[in-house]
């Protein structure tokens, strides 16, 4: 599968959630190649279909304070952080036909998700980051061994797994893809205390930041990231 990369800089979610909209329709139609669009939000939480309204934990004051926007949205998944400093990243691909319900194959869908888990992976050893996927959960992460190495995470924190990024997707009518991934690379952490992030209590979340010396900068992570995706997606 060929496609483009689009590079949007920081944009406001809801711009960014309408362009979705606009470039998959245009993919449908055949008048835009897939594309990855690569991105960084201001601060928001964001609650996909299976969202909980509990597990926000900060009160309207306090969100006003760090302003932070809150978005019900159409991906998968319960509640999670966009800000400065994290890598999102929106595949709009075409991902086969859907069945009369206008859903992906379970397998397909799936296998998509397995897919992009596989394809930061690949980004991250480039980094000496060794990660990789849990049984049961999405999203990448990474083994104790590898925690120990944040000077900042609670020492308890440091026995268990961590998440390095996270994933929520959606695949429309047409069985073109939209959301995707947010890799944290050098956000403020503190905005993750707002939220039980994906509804999972008590699982620790780390950056590129906390793990990687030198910490290496957005510039080289999107580059990275593109080239995995490439090395994983255009064999399809």
């Amino acid at each position: 599968m060929n496609f483009i990369v689009e590079d949007l800089g920081l944009i406001e979610y809801e711009r960014a959630w309408k362009l979705q909209d606009e470039y998959a329709a245009e993919i449908a139609e055949g008048k835009r190649p897939p594309t990855l669009l690569l991105l960084e939000h201001p601060h928001v939480y964001t609650f996909g279909r299976k969202g909980r309204a509990e597990n926000l934990l900060w009160g309207e004051e306090q969100l006003r304070q760090k302003g932070i926007s809150t978005y019900w949205v159409d991906r998968g998944g319960d509640v999670t952080y966009h800000g400065p400093g994290q890598l999102v990243g929106y595949p709009l691909l075409p991902l086969g036909k859907v069945n009369t319900d206008n859903k992906l194959s379970e397998a397909d869908y799936v296998g998509y998700v397995r897919k992009l888990e596989k394809m930061l992976i690949v980004a991250m050893a480039n980094f000496g980051i060794v990660t990789g996927q849990r049984p049961g959960l999405s999203g990448v992460w990474i083994q104790p061994d590898v925690h120990s190495r944040c000077a900042r995470c609670k020492p308890e924190d440091k026995k268990k797994p961590a998440k390095l990024a996270a994933i929520g997707i959606k695949v429309d009518v047409h069985g073109i893809s939209r959301h995707g991934f947010a890799l944290n690379v050098n956000p403020d952490m503190e905005y993750w205390d707002g939220i039980i992030a994906c509804g999972l209590q008590n699982e620790p979340i780390v950056s590129l930041t906390d793990l990687a010396d030198p910490a290496p900068s957005m510039k080289d992570v999107k580059e990275k990231v593109a080239s995995a995706f490439r090395e994983v997606f255009e064999s399809q």
